[in-house]
């Protein structure tokens, strides 16, 4: 089986993932399951011949390969749309795992993401954060974000990503998009240019340490939008992530600064519906008065008590967006005690 044939099974299997490891056959992620296609298990030389069609794919070197490091990147083949894929060894051969990306922007509401969350796009400055663990739908949801204000306002959008998955095209907006590595040697060296491009709207692909995050907050002073990601749980872990990555003389004042300038925290995860596809589920954060004077003050611990009176300007904790979606009949009640993060309170909740 070669390299279009794996990646046309992938399409049409509806798969999110497909997984190229020695001594088990191909195998799709399918609505969070796994599918194994027919064929003989998949050998080191099979393997090695697949990566070098998707190198050939891709117009790219191996270098990374030849110097023992694991390479990631995108490519994209017409007939069948874009992939991310992640080559690595493991017990001394190749492997490889590839995300399926289909051509366009997905549709959000086909994927359920509210309008709570995809408002806060409306927003002209500020920081907006898209937080989870990996593989939780991050990087569409802030795809399907940018494409509504691509569509609905002129504006000059600058995205840094690790690597390209969904491109844009030009409707309202301009859309200048950067791949790690391949365009900009960093996100920060990126980031400091693109303030120097005239920039509307920022998307930088992840916050990943200090010098990182202090740019991206002084970019979000200049009066630019700036979106990013970090791999946290909720709302209160993600503003004490940021807060604790500077010094302890500095946090107050880093403290102050995020109560000026956060504008939402969509925090993420996907959980199985009931007819086996994926949901996504989110606690979402967003700064009004009382939320701004929380962060400035150190009070985090009263966030969630805020969040769940303040559903009528579409806050949700997460407890209570796995709720909702019970109530509405798309998850089980043994998915929202999986999946809560207070298992007694749920479990009076729903009964």
């Amino acid at each position: 089986m070669n390299l279009h044939e794996i990646l046309e099974n992938a399409i049409q299997n509806d798969a999110s993932d497909i997984f190229l490891i020695p001594g088990a056959q191909v195998t799709l992620k399918c609505g969070g399951g796994q599918k194994r296609l027919e064929g003989d298990r998949l050998v080191p030389e099979t393997i090695s011949a697949l990566v070098d069609e998707i190198y050939s794919e891709s117009g790219r070197t191996k270098i990374n390969l030849d110097n023992n490091l694991d390479d990631d990147f995108s490519f994209s083949i017409a007939k069948f749309g874009r992939f991310r894929v992640n080559i690595f060894r493991q017990r001394g051969s190749l492997a490889a795992v590839i995300r399926v990306i289909h051509f366009g922007i997905p549709d959000p509401e086909k994927l359920g993401i509210p309008e709570s969350v995809l408002s806060l796009a409306d927003n002209k400055k500020g920081l907006i954060l898209v937080t989870g663990s990996a593989g939780t739908g991050k990087t569409t949801t802030l795809a399907c974000m940018i494409d509504r204000i691509n569509k609905s306002r002129a504006c000059h959008i600058i995205t840094m990503e690790d690597p390209i998955e969904f491109v844009h095209r030009h409707e309202k907006s301009i859309v200048t998009q950067r791949e790690i590595f391949i365009d900009t040697p960093s996100y920060l060296e990126s980031l400091r240019s693109a303030l120097r491009e005239s920039p509307d709207v920022i998307l930088l692909g992840e916050m990943r340490d200090y010098d990182t995050i202090s740019a991206a907050l002084t970019a979000a002073e200049t009066g630019t939008l700036l979106f990013s990601t970090l791999h946290t749980s909720s709302a209160a872990n993600t503003i004490n992530r940021i807060v604790d990555v500077f010094p302890a003389s500095q946090q107050q004042q880093i403290k102050i600064q995020l109560s000026q300038i956060l504008k939402g925290i969509v925090c993420q995860q996907l959980v199985p519906g009931l007819n086996g596809e994926l949901i996504p589920a989110f606690e979402i954060l967003k700064c009004n008065n009382a939320v701004q004077n929380m962060i400035r003050d150190g009070k985090l611990h009263q966030l969630e008590s805020t969040m769940q009176a303040s559903s009528a300007e579409g806050m949700y904790t997460m407890d209570s967006y796995l709720q909702k979606l019970y109530n509405e009949g798309k998850i089980s009640k043994e998915t929202a005690l999986v999946y809560c993060t207070n298992y007694d309170v749920m479990s009076k909740r729903i009964g």
